[in-house]
């Protein structure tokens, strides 16, 4: 697979992923992943993409229900 920034060839390994919203932060560090070896871009598969969405949809319904709960 060849880097769509700079065309270098992507080898796969695993890379971190950090996201801050809604009030909460959330890091994984070792998604698998399609890493350049030239400039570093990272690019994800659809699994993964999918499994990250799932996990932050769970996490927002769990802090609206936490968030709720501590305006009583």
């Amino acid at each position: 697979m060849k880097c769509w920034c700079c065309r270098a060839k992507m080898r796969r390994g695993t890379a971190p992923f950090f996201v801050e919203r809604n009030g909460y932060r959330v890091s994984w560090d070792n998604i698998p992943a399609w890493v350049c070896d030239q400039c570093g871009e990272v690019l994800f598969e659809a699994r993964e993409v999918d499994l990250i969405q799932e996990a932050l949809a769970n996490l927002d319904r769990e802090t609206t229900m936490l968030v709720g709960q501590s305006s009583r």
